[in-house]
């Protein structure tokens, strides 16, 4: 019995569907792919842990209302480079942040550019929030190319970089970003009285509320640097760093905090990742991740760090090779300041691509518990926490 050419088709599509309901209640999905973490002293990964507030005193989110002129926030400022051409990444990097921090504190938003903001710019990004947003530009003399770099050099160096893969290394912008975060921001007159920022990037994630204000938690408790997220450098971008760092603190030992309280043996350490250590002549490459830092320009503002960063600024590094404002903060900080003034904010759920900072707290949602990447299993080995755990610890 032959049937007709419709009933066929409909035959055959019940066979398929049929056959696609019996895998979907029968098939197991893949499992979840946790967290894991390559190195043999962290059995585990800590954010997997019950994760709290610091401990000590901390300020709670009242009478911080935007119009309250005696609200006792301080003299703080959240703080971003951005491009006109960014909004969209800002907005969104807003929307985080206050929904699970500002809005209950109303910190004002200063945004620095080296060409104006456009109106939509501004428009757009006041509309996402209460609290006052200033609109700076950078001035000439801070951004501009300096003197002393031959652009010959340059161009040969950039394209040397970029036959090592090094992201970003052929744009001269790139460079002028790193030496202006590293060593001029906390110059611009717009920041003359302010001490403490957070710098936030377009495109970035915040996952859990933060129900304290975290500025004055580094004011109360002598912070001078927060981070999330610690990880090693790309050494064919800082060859000389290292060394240039040693001829420095060669002439200016008295700068130099000892070892027993500094972290210089994160900066110095060998053994895991040797060859970053030998491609970079002694320098471990672990450094903070600095699109987000909490931060006190005091520290930036000293004699030593001043010293230091017009040292560096005249080798030309930052030109020459890709030195970023990353790597110069962090080795600043590991063999100027004490260790226990830096602090891990474990609390503050962070997304910068590719990696995370993602605790155990059910104030954070959208964010995997222990999650330090989401890319593929190499990015692990990227993780410098191990280290700083290891000669620092967790506070």
């Amino acid at each position: 019995m032959v049937f007709p050419k419709p009933m066929r088709a409909v035959a055959l599509a019940s066979v398929f569907l049929f056959m696609y309901l019996m895998f979907q209640i029968f098939h197991k999905p893949p499992p979840i792919k946790e967290p894991r973490v390559v190195y043999p002293d962290m059995k585990t990964d800590p954010n997997l842990e019950e994760t709290h507030e610091p401990a000590g005193k901390l300020w709670r989110a009242d009478d911080y209302a935007a119009d309250n002129p005696n609200a006792p926030r301080i003299n703080a400022t959240i703080l971003s480079l951005v491009r006109n051409e960014e909004v969209d990444g800002m907005i969104q990097s807003m929307q985080d942040l206050e929904r699970t921090w500002n809005h209950k504190f109303n910190y004002p938003w200063t945004f620095f550019n080296d060409v104006p903001f456009t109106e939509e710019f501004k428009k757009r990004t006041r509309a996402e929030t209460k609290a006052e947003c200033r609109y700076e530009l950078i001035p000439q003399e801070h951004w501009a190319v300096p003197s002393w770099i031959n652009d010959d050099l340059f161009q040969e160096s950039a394209k040397m970089l970029e036959e090592q893969d090094i992201q970003y290394g052929n744009l001269v912008s790139y460079h002028q970003m790193c030496r202006w975060n590293s060593g001029l921001f906390y110059h611009h007159p717009a920041l003359k009285n302010t001490r403490y920022y957070w710098r936030v990037e377009p495109k970035v994630h915040f996952f859990c509320d933060v129900d304290y204000d975290v500025f004055r938690y580094m004011q109360d408790h002598n912070k001078t640097y927060g981070f999330t997220i610690n990880l090693y450098d790309a050494p064919q971008s800082i060859p000389t760093l290292w060394p240039e760092t040693l001829k420095f603190i060669e002439a200016h030992p008295e700068y130099v905090k000892d070892d027993t309280i500094s972290a210089r043996a994160w900066l110095e350490d060998k053994e895991r990742r040797p060859e970053n250590n030998e491609k970079a002549n002694g320098y471990s490459t672990c450094h903070f991740w600095s699109n987000f830092e909490i931060a006190d320009m005091e520290f930036w503002r000293s004699r030593a760090y001043e010293d230091y960063f017009n040292h560096l600024d005249r080798a030309g590094g930052f030109f020459y090779e890709r030195w970023g404002d990353a790597p110069v903060h962090s080795i600043a900080l590991g063999l100027f300041e004490d260790a226990s003034k830096i602090h891990w904010f474990r609390d503050i759920g962070y997304q910068h691509i590719p990696y995370f900072n993602c605790p155990n707290s059910p104030k954070c949602k959208g964010c995997r518990k222990g999650l330090f990447t989401d890319g593929e299993d190499f990015l692990y080995k990227e993780d410098c926490r191990p280290n700083w755990f290891k000669y620092v610890g967790m506070g």
